[in-house]
């Protein structure tokens, strides 16, 4: 990467999405790449080399990176800092920002159509409302409407909830 291919603006887009206020704080101790279950697991996840590409500006290898969905959030890394970043919530600002930007990975999409067509992650059919009743449960119904409002994906008038998603 060239010094003018950088975006000195993404670290304070990330600062500026929740849970992101701590990445301008970090200052490459290595604290955290120490304490990383997932870093033990996957040796190319190194959350210090995160934060630094992020800080340096490499908007394209930060947001395209398939390393910033492992996380785990276990805030091993957070309990180490000597600067108190809470580096957890840097990766879901990050991941944020990825995904507004496209890079989402395909389960979060299938997650996303998913919630869009039938109000939560697995279909309910009238089979297992059938056991449910048989066991004195309620039925449940699907409500998909409010996650097609935070999806961006509102249905069009006279349109059944999750047709179309």
């Amino acid at each position: 990467m060239r010094i003018n291919d950088c975006d000195p603006g993404l670290k304070y887009e990330i600062a500026a999405e929740p849970g992101g206020e701590g990445i301008k704080a970090c200052f490459g101790c290595a604290a955290c790449s120490a304490r990383c279950p997932v870093g033990a697991l996957v040796p190319d996840y190194d959350p210090r080399r995160l934060i630094r590409l992020a800080l340096i500006g490499d908007r394209e290898r930060v947001l395209a990176s398939p390393l910033i969905w492992l996380c785990s959030a276990c805030h091993g890394c957070a309990e180490v800092c000597p600067q108190d970043v809470r580096f957890s919530e840097v990766m879901t600002a990050i991941r944020n920002l990825a995904s507004r930007a496209g890079y989402a990975p395909p389960s979060q999409k299938a997650i996303a159509k998913q919630l869009a067509a039938h109000g939560r992650l697995l279909e309910v059919t009238d089979f297992e409302n059938n056991k449910r009743a048989e066991l004195g449960l309620p039925p449940v119904s699907e409500a998909p409407r409010d996650y097609q409002t935070i999806l961006g994906l509102a249905p069009e008038a006279g349109q059944e909830p999750g047709e179309g998603a």
